[in-house]
């Protein structure tokens, strides 16, 4: 994996030390709360519904084993609310479970001591006091980590496919240009202060598996005629209150111009991307609303930034090597790790199945161990785990594990014969459920128990479902299925995306939740990128379960085999046949909390 030079090493040391003078001048009275605000916001510093929450930038998810100890390191010594607080919050989270309408699923306790993995391949902590923020940079900055650019209007944590230099499909390994661009965006004058925030997302294979129309700028890299290296751009993309996938504005950018063009793609927004209102501040109001009038400007920046400037940000054959450099195959250990796990074993069979890839380079594989835990919230890591991963990370895959989009961790570098000892290692931690890519391998942002936009919870929905399908013969019968969950519009869950997508929106002050079918992200199972269709009103946390049991039921009897997936049954027979099933689902629902509100009137 790529390693910071002695400058960038330096430069986020002298980050944290300049948080801590921020600190203590707040804390000393000498910055107001306004004054602090945006200071604590630029290294990735909330403030949200209970506590403090950071976020840690992880650049197209390469993390390594000496990253994880730190981050587990803080999630132990760090990460824990004082008494009162946590006392107030689980009061807090216990009224509002007492006040939905029939809900019987417990809620899971509020939980402290993790990391939290996320869509974009950030780690977030819930709890830590921002009194102690400045001792938490300093360990970040310690192995190289930060929070810089993981908020406020500028150009995010940048991110690539997981499978990025390993995948045998692989076009172009897209790290070393979503390097350069990390290089070149953070801190970048101009852009500091953007209308909103601004993603991009890389993909080197044929199959999107980065999701890229779904971001301000997706970067799918191609090969011409002549074998040369460029991107179709795609700028426009997202989805919050108005999904819209991203619109190609150029089929093939040559690679060496990546730079001159994304500054040409920001520059126009940052000047007529409208500041007036945050709802509409998104580049993708200015793309949809101006059309082929944004591209022609692009194009007008781009041919100006090229001609007067003389294109100052080309990358050249020498700076592309040099951080190719830093991507080589790294030193892999001897294989042979001995296991007493028997090969032939149907769990280990079906792990193998489902959570092992095939690799570019003969007698290595891919793993993804999954953070979808039965009494864990998805990519949620306490710190007992965090430095397990550490050490599966220094004995199975040289020191590297990569966070994914699906919020799990995958590590690269396997001996293919030490699959064995590395499942049983797995095991033990609760890290081997062979369910990537199927129903319960769910997406879910922290909703409403930690975050101050929601507009409902997303763990207890999440973990509900997971309780209802623990079959795994039943989940694998279904097969492939995207489950998004978001607790507000903001769709930091993708619910847009999902094949099922779960929105919490507030009615009455209660919690409820739209369901949507038929998104898709741009993977090869799913199709071209579109959101999923609303499929009737909204329903109460109660209901959720049996709507989507009611909507899987529908499939099972609708599809025309076994090996046709969800999305193409959907796609074949349309909505109607389950939007009737779920909202027959939730008139069954009603029905019984009326008869249960009868007998217990009765026994009263």
């Amino acid at each position: 994996m790529y390693q910071y030079s002695e400058f960038d090493r330096q430069f986020v040391r002298l980050r944290a030390e300049q948080f801590r003078d921020q600190l203590e001048r707040w804390q000393a009275g000498q910055l107001s709360e306004e004054q602090f605000l945006p200071l604590r916001l630029q290294n990735g510093w909330y403030v949200q519904r209970y506590a403090p929450m950071l976020r840690i930038a992880v650049p197209y998810g390469e993390i390594s084993s000496a990253q994880l100890r730190v981050l587990a390191h803080i999630a132990r010594e760090y990460d824990h609310p004082d008494a009162a607080l946590l006392a107030h919050a689980q009061a807090t989270q216990d009224e509002l479970q007492a006040s939905q309408p029939g809900l019987t699923l417990a809620a899971p306790p509020l939980r402290y001591g993790y990391g939290h993995f996320t869509t974009r391949t950030n780690v977030q902590y819930n709890w830590i006091a921002l009194t102690k923020a400045a001792d938490v940079m300093d360990l970040l900055a310690s192995v190289g980590m930060h929070g810089i650019q993981t908020s406020g209007n500028a150009i995010r944590n940048i991110t690539c496919e997981a499978l990025a230099g390993i995948a045998p499909d692989e076009i172009v390994d897209t790290r070393p240009f979503a390097e350069i661009t990390r290089q070149w965006s953070t801190l970048h004058p101009e852009f500091a202060f953007l209308p909103r925030k601004f993603k991009i997302a890389f993909n080197g294979a044929a199959e999107d598996r980065a999701a890229t129309g779904w971001y301000d700028v997706g970067l799918q890299a191609r090969r011409n005629s002549a074998g040369e290296v460029g991107f179709t751009v795609k700028v426009g993309g997202g989805m919050g209150r108005t999904p819209i996938v991203g619109s190609v504005v150029r089929e093939f950018l040559p690679a060496a111009e990546l730079l001159n063009y994304l500054e040409a793609v920001v520059r126009v927004y940052n000047r007529y991307g409208r500041r007036d209102n945050k709802w509409k501040a998104r580049i993708k109001i200015l793309v949809k609303a101006e059309g082929q009038k944004y591209i022609d400007a692009v194009e007008a920046e781009y041919a100006a930034i090229v001609a007067q400037d003389g294109a100052p940000h080309t990358i050249t054959a020498a700076e592309l090597a040099r951080v190719q450099a830093g991507f080589v195959v790294p030193a892999l250990s001897p294989a042979g790790i001995p296991s007493e796990v028997s090969i032939t074993a149907k769990p280990y069979q079906r792990w193998l199945k489902q959570n092992v890839r095939p690799h570019r380079l003969p007698g290595l594989s891919v793993v993804t161990l999954s953070f979808k835990r039965p009494g864990f919230a998805p990519g949620d890591a306490d710190a007992a785990t965090l430095d397990a991963l550490a050490e599966l990370a220094d004995t199975f895959s040289a020191g590297e594990a990569r966070l994914t989009h699906e919020q799990n961790l995958a590590l690269p570098w396997v001996h293919a014969s030490d699959l064995p000892a590395l499942y049983e290692h797995a095991q033990a931690l609760g890290l081997v459920q062979p369910n990537i890519g199927l129903l319960t391998d769910m997406i879910a942002c922290p909703g409403g128990d930690f975050c101050s936009l929601a507009n409902a919870r997303a763990i207890p929905i999440a973990a509900a479902l997971t309780e209802m399908y623990q079959d795994i013969d039943e989940v694998t019968d279904l097969g492939p299925i995207d489950l998004h969950i978001s607790g507000c519009i903001n769709s930091c869950g993708h619910h847009h995306s999902g094949h099922i997508g779960i929105l919490g929106v507030d009615k009455d002050g209660k919690e409820w939740y739209q369901v949507t079918l038929g998104g898709a992200d741009g993977s090869a199972l799913s199709g071209p990128a579109m959101p999923g269709k609303v499929v009737g009103p909204s329903f109460s946390a109660a209901e959720v379960p049996d709507v989507v049991e009611a909507i899987l039921d529908t499939y099972r009897a609708q599809r025309s085999s076994a090996a046709e997936h969800f999305i193409d049954t959907l796609r074949r027979v349309g909505h109607e046949p389950f939007k009737q099933a779920a909202n027959g689902a939730r008139h069954a629902a009603t029905e019984r909390r009326s008869h249960a509100r009868q007998a217990e009137a009765a026994t009263a």
